[in-house]
């Protein structure tokens, strides 16, 4: 796997894990955690939990799938990643002079009332 694909993969995972990590089980998110955000390597988390490498890999594996299962189930990356798009369309549309002098400051009072309903 190239640099830039273990990279794409990495943040995927993490977006993921902040949106379904609570339905995850403890030793999932414990790996996840270990392997994605703290970025240990098999053989350390294998050392940290006195169990093969190869049992690690098996576990990532597996909750990674469980994380793909729950966004293909609910869909809430890709509802946020899609609103993050729609909000920065709507963030330019002022300075693209789309709307009207007298609107541009409600316009985005509007939008910032939205985002924060994030």
């Amino acid at each position: 796997m190239s640099q830039g694909n273990r990279l794409e993969k990495t943040n995927r995972i993490n977006l993921l894990f902040a949106f379904y990590e609570s339905l995850l089980t403890d030793k999932q998110q414990t790996f996840l955690k270990y392997y994605f955000h703290d970025d240990f390597s098999l053989g350390e988390i294998a050392a940290e939990f006195e169990i093969s490498r190869q049992a690690v890999y098996e576990h990532i594996k597996r909750a990674e799938q469980v994380l793909e299962n729950y966004e293909n189930k609910l869909g809430l990356l890709a509802k946020h990643e899609s609103r993050t798009r729609y909000f920065e369309e709507l963030r330019r549309l002022p300075q693209d002079g789309a709307l009207l002098e007298p609107f541009k400051r409600r316009f985005a009072d509007i939008v910032d009332s939205l985002e924060k309903l994030e």
